[in-house]
């Protein structure tokens, strides 16, 4: 029994969906996108990055490989040699929706089957009946938003206003979430905490499957600034994961970044959390330090998602490509006789595609290990697949759902 890690570029999906075009994303491709745009040079920022997308160590593991399992499209080679031990492939969601929790407990071994609920694209996009109960059991003088909208330019428009009235910014996306801004000190940190909980209560009976707390600091619509002090309140998985069968047979869940939130803290032995990516990587290597026989480092790296993603911010999308990439050695050199790293995503967020959401995408399932023969494994029809191969290179029988490709990437059977 050796050790696994999962790193989870959140949204960095690879096209392909088969049923993209019911969610309206039919060629929605951010990995390809980014790299068209950095080609042809529009993904250049003075002081940031410029050229074609440079990511040698992603494609050493197969990216590239990935990215044409998972459209039938060739791509473009930087030339990058496969490790030996490298693996590739892509994989298709099943679950409903194209959101974090479902992406993140599929790819744990649990498909989300059901619809969660959403809210209308309208101005209130609230029940009324559901103001009515934040407002009273939150106790706050009223709400602002009540829409539709991108976090920080929800935050540019009512900031102020907020700071003046007490009243929290609650706003929604065509995900299934209700997010809730608020300032730092002027509302305070741990009130808007307790607010998210109340408000979490209130939205059960509508299977919301997040609400987030948003805090941010700033005195005026110019200097306004979210923190990284988010914080996620999800709905528990219905059913068991990877994480609570690794933890029932005592063996730990490291969680980086968001992943404990995701889970609702189900499954998690421990969080280590970081302000931005590269601080979440240094976690993950700290976890990796730390991780012992039958442990797993699951980690989630967001800023792709909130940063760029959703912003439309293709050369931030791509310098934090980058970026990961360079310091992909690092997790390599901490790699034992027998552990596995895996490098995935969650859903799509192409930056280049139209309004500011999630894409329904496949993602790429690459990754390495000492010992390990790699090779192709072609396109799983469930991120399930990942869930079950850490799960029987960690020892733990085989779950409800998912094919472990354990065995055909050198694995004992």
């Amino acid at each position: 029994m050796a050790r696994a890690f999962l790193f989870v570029l959140d949204s960095f999906g690879i096209g392909g969906a088969a049923d993209a075009d019911r969610y309206g994303d039919a060629g929605a491709n951010t990995f390809a996108h980014i790299a068209e745009a950095c080609a042809e040079g529009r993904a250049d920022r003075e002081g940031l990055r410029s050229g074609p997308l440079f990511v040698p160590y992603m494609a050493s593991l197969g990216l590239g490989k990935a990215a044409e399992t998972a459209t039938g499209l060739g791509f473009a080679s930087s030339g990058t040699e496969l490790l030996a031990t490298a693996f590739h492939g892509a994989a298709q969601e099943v679950s409903s929706g194209k959101d974090t929790p479902s992406g993140h407990w599929e790819i744990a071994g649990l498909p989300v089957l059901f619809d969660w609920g959403y809210f209308p694209d309208t101005v209130p996009a609230f029940p009324a009946d559901l103001t009515e109960a934040i407002i009273r059991e939150g106790k706050v003088p009223g709400i602002l938003g009540n829409c539709h909208a991108p976090g920080t330019e929800i935050i540019e428009r009512f900031g102020e206003e907020h700071i003046r009235t007490g009243k929290p910014i609650c706003y929604t996306s065509v995900d299934s979430v209700l997010q809730i801004a608020a300032h730092e000190v002027h509302f305070g940190l741990e009130r808007l905490y307790e607010f998210c909980k109340v408000v979490r209560r209130l939205v059960d009976p509508l299977r919301i499957g997040r609400v987030i707390a948003r805090p941010f600091v700033g005195e005026t619509t110019a200097t306004f600034e979210r923190t990284y002090n988010r914080h996620d309140y999800a709905v528990p998985p219905p059913e068991p994961t990877l994480l609570d069968r690794l933890t029932a047979r005592g063996s730990r869940v490291i969680a980086v970044g968001k992943i404990g939130d995701i889970f609702a803290h189900r499954g998690i032995s421990q969080v280590r959390k970081g302000a931005g990516n590269m601080a979440m990587f240094d976690e993950a290597l700290g976890a990796m330090d730390d991780a012992g026989d039958g442990d797993l480092v699951f980690a989630n790296f967001v800023d792709f998602d909130t940063e760029f993603g959703h912003r439309r911010d293709v050369a931030g999308y791509a310098a934090a490509l980058e970026a990961f990439d360079q310091r992909l050695p690092e997790a390599f050199a901490r790699l034992r006789q027998g552990d596995l790293l895996i490098l995935t995503a969650d859903h799509g967020n192409d930056p280049t595609w139209r309004g500011t959401d999630h894409t329904r995408e496949r993602v790429p399932v690459i990754g390495t290990g000492p010992g390990f023969k790699g090779g192709d494994i072609g396109l799983r029809t469930t991120f399930a697949d990942i869930g079950e191969t850490v799960a029987e290179h960690l020892g733990l029988a085989q779950g409800r759902c998912g094919t472990s490709f354990y065995a055909a990437i050198g694995g004992h059977a």
